[in-house]
C-alpha cells in the first residue's frame, strides 16, 4: 500500500473510530487485521466494524489471533495496484459471509459502490458523504478527503 492510500485509510478508520467512541456499540479495526470468514477465507478490509455483542462472544484467544468472525461493516479503498474486478468479488464474498453493509471506494473513477445483503449493488458518482444506514446508525462517512 502506498503513502496516499495509507493516509486515506487512516482517515477513514479515524472517522469510524470517532463515531464509535460516541456510540460504544462495537469494535473498530484498521487495515492490519486479518479476519477468518465463515468460508475460511482470510481477509483484511481497509476499515471495519463489528457489533460489540458479536466481538464479546469470541474467546480471548480468538481475539488475539486472526479473529474467526466476519465484520458487520467493511470499507474497501481501491488502491492503484488493486484490481476492481477482484475487489468487487471480495465485496460480494464479504456479503455472502455476513457483512451487513459494505462500501467500496474507487478514487480513480470517483465512484462508491454500496453492498447490502439481498440487494443489487448501488453505484454513486462522487458522493460527498455515505450513510452508515441502519447498520451504523448516525454514522456519516465524509468522502471530501477522498476526492
Amino acid at each position: 500500500m502506498g503513502g496516499i492510500t495509507s493516509n486515506i485509510n487512516a482517515g477513514l478508520t479515524t472517522q469510524l473510530a470517532n463515531w464509535n467512541d460516541e456510540k460504544s456499540q462495537g469494535v473498530i479495526f484498521g487495515s492490519d487485521v486479518r479476519f477468518i470468514l465463515p468460508n475460511h477465507a482470510i481477509r483484511c478490509p481497509s476499515a471495519s466494524w463489528i457489533k460489540l455483542e458479536r466481538w464479546n462472544a469470541l474467546t480471548d484467544e480468538e481475539k488475539q489471533k486472526f479473529p474467526p468472525i466476519c465484520p458487520d461493516f467493511v470499507i474497501e479503498l481501491l488502491s492503484p495496484s488493486d484490481s476492481l474486478k477482484v475487489t468487487q468479488e471480495k465485496m460480494r464474498e464479504y456479503i455472502d459471509n455476513g457483512v451487513r453493509l459494505g462500501i467500496l471506494i474507487n478514487r480513480k473513477s470517483r465512484q462508491v459502490e454500496i453492498y447490502r445483503p439481498g440487494k443489487e449493488v448501488e453505484v454513486l458518482d462522487s458522493p460527498v458523504t455515505v450513510s452508515g444506514e441502519d447498520v451504523l446508525k448516525g454514522f456519516v462517512l465524509n468522502l471530501g478527503m477522498i476526492w
